[in-house]
């Protein structure tokens, strides 16, 4: 079987398939569908009213060194088209099942040339978009003839004037950018795609009035089939940002469109091409084309400054693997930045973003590390004082390393402003109230950052509330999140220690052995689960405090996480003598909670904890 190589489109009833650029549009919307699907149905259509066999798909599509399920892939291939043109195997308009043979596509097709003049695809669009043909009576040919341009005409002005008329954006005001699709046919091009899809979410944030959701919550629907306006719903806006973006050699070519969600109509779309040297100016362009569509923009900022794509090609590489976890490797590319261009502000970010995350988790020496958050923000802000995350690590640094309560909160703050969209800030808002004492707030805090993405950190508003000593709240939070997330483990933790402080000590046992097993560490949550059957829970804590003593002797662990564990046992000059390890440390976890862990509550009277509390820049503890 020879495949045709077809640079065109094929139309059939409402839906296109754009051939060249693997897009498939129903009455010119978008329908997502993934890599293989799209590449059967190509070849069905390549071949309308023809038997294409199992096997010549499989020789087609599936090559002889390419060890996969070929059976199950191809089923579910053709699921999937039969899902994105709202098909049924019973009673097939498109896709009907020769069964055990193959696919046959039944319904008429066009194929139409991508040179084709306006006119040709104006007049197959009318036609193929109206009900199966029926032959003219003699005579009747031209009145036929007149009343498809007639349609053809009243189709281009109608979606004229829905996209032009008074109203349509006025009543957009938040907005979701769907991860773009990346065309480039090498997966090793994803880091782009996803790195191009943040930065125009960035730059609508700061070119437009609109809310615009975060990363972390629509990242949840790449390569997503259910209907956008349904997504939409799902995520809380009136509109949605999608497209795709490829690049070959030297050269970058992104698509966008934007939708009405209620109407699941269009509002603008626009394709970009560049050179790699103008890539880095590409997302603000468009950013400031959709917030001018919506008449939303944000007054003009300075020109963005000349950005060497060498750098940012190796930012871009460094953000993709931050998200994923690869925190080692997307420092090196950070640094790689800011090396071939020392003025790039958002290298300088990246690595202050490093050692602030090095600090917190434990693996680097906090009084190594926070210093050098400081350092590499300063430089960033410096460059370009309205990244958000900048001043972020300058309120962790200013908070953790200075221990100045009123200069962190004076940089949080400003991070929050400049992206009022982005959960973190508000988090690490929150948590600094917490550490000041000032529990009202910082339950407000948290529910602003709760509301913004309740997906990246389901157990947030939890830990706020047992800090707050809410502890009702908190299980009821927690015990609600953990429907939809049953092996988190902040939500699990946090329900393990607020059943522990409400006298519940065999619940908080079944959730801490839960947690470590959603750890990957099932011999403690066996172990847990054993010690509370021999000796209660405090016996459960000395089985923790083991694990973690072991585990000291061959790496890093947090002081913090020591004393914390003592504390639960009461054992007050072991607590106070790591708490003055901590203190001398700066160790951040001890800095946040001090004050707002309940283990260290039996403390509050004693002069040796108010003196290291006062120590830490704290207000005392009532």
């Amino acid at each position: 079987m020879t495949v045709t190589q077809t640079t065109g489109s094929f139309r059939f009833g409402v839906f296109e398939l754009d051939a060249k650029a693997s897009r498939l549009s129903r009455n010119g919307i978008r329908v997502r569908l993934a890599r293989q699907p799209m590449q059967v149905l190509r070849v069905l259509l390549e071949r309308p009213g023809d038997i294409v066999t199992r096997e010549e798909l499989h020789k087609l599509l599936w090559p002889e060194d390419v060890f996969v399920d070929f059976d199950h892939g191809l089923n579910k291939s053709v699921q999937k088209i039969r899902e994105a043109l709202s098909d049924s195997s019973e009673s097939p308009r498109y896709v009907e099942t020769i069964p055990r043979v193959g696919y046959r596509f039944i319904a008429p097709v066009i194929e139409i040339s991508h040179v084709g003049s306006a006119q040709q695809r104006q007049e197959v669009f009318a036609e193929n978009s109206a009900a199966p043909p029926i032959a003219p009576r003699p005579g009747m040919a031209s009145m036929w003839a007149v009343l498809a341009v007639c349609a053809a005409i009243l189709i281009l002005a109608g979606a004229w004037f829905m996209s032009h008329r008074k109203g349509t954006s006025s009543a957009t005001r938040s907005l979701a950018v769907l991860p773009l699709d990346n065309l480039s046919g090498d997966p090793g091009q994803q880091y782009f795609a996803d790195g191009m899809t943040d930065e125009l979410t960035t730059m609508l944030v700061r070119e437009s009035t609109l809310r615009i959701i975060s990363r972390t919550s629509v990242m949840q629907y790449r390569a997503a089939h259910e209907p956008l306006p349904e997504i939409a719903r799902a995520l809380g806006v009136d509109g949605i940002v999608e497209g795709s973006v490829s690049r070959s050699g030297n050269h970058v070519h992104m698509t966008l469109q934007l939708i009405r969600a209620d109407t699941d109509s269009h509002l603008w779309a626009d394709s970009y091409d560049r050179e790699n040297a103008g890539v880095a100016a590409l997302p603000d362009e468009a950013a400031r084309a959709i917030a001018v569509r919506l008449n939303s923009a944000s007054p003009p900022h300075a020109a963005m400054r000349y950005v060497n794509p060498e750098a940012h090609d190796a930012y871009l590489r460094g953000h993709y693997l931050w998200w994923v976890g690869r925190n080692e490797e997307a420092v090196k590319y950070f640094r790689r930045a800011v090396e071939i261009q020392p003025d790039y502000a958002p290298g300088w970010a990246g690595i202050a973003e490093y050692y602030t995350m090095a600090a917190l988790d434990g693996y680097m020496d906090p009084r190594e590390a926070l210093p050098q958050t400081e350092a590499a923000a300063r430089k960033a802000v410096d460059l370009d004082d309205s990244l958000a995350e900048v001043h972020a690590n300058l309120a962790a640094s200013a908070f953790l390393n200075r221990r100045d309560g009123a200069e962190a909160l004076k940089e949080i703050t400003r991070a929050t402003e400049l992206d009022p969209e982005d959960w973190e800030p508000y988090h690490l808002h929150a948590k600094i109230l917490c550490a000041l004492g000032r529990y009202d707030e910082a339950i407000a805090i948290q529910k602003r950052s709760t509301a913004i993405d309740p997906f990246a950190h389901p157990g947030a508003m939890a830990e706020i509330y047992l800090c707050t000593r809410r502890l009702d709240d908190a299980i009821q939070d927690a015990d609600m999140r953990l429907k939809d997330y049953p092996v988190a483990p902040d939500v699990l933790e946090d329900l393990a220690y607020s059943y522990h402080w409400k006298g519940m000590d065999k619940e908080a046992t079944e959730m801490l052995s839960r947690e470590l097993s959603a750890e990957g560490d099932p011999t403690t949550a066996t172990a847990v689960r054993r010690a509370f059957e021999a000796g209660g829970y405090s016996a459960v804590v000395r089985c923790q405090l083991a694990a973690l003593e072991k585990k000291a002797r061959s790496m890093r662990v947090s002081t913090f996480s020591l004393a914390h564990f003592h504390g639960m046992l009461k054992e007050r000059d072991k607590t106070l003598a790591l708490m003055e390890q901590g203190v001398s440390e700066r160790d951040p976890l001890l800095q946040f909670l001090i004050r707002p862990d309940p283990a260290f509550d039996f403390l509050h009277a004693d002069p040796r904890y108010r003196s290291l509390v006062q120590r830490m820049g704290l207000p005392p503890v009532d």
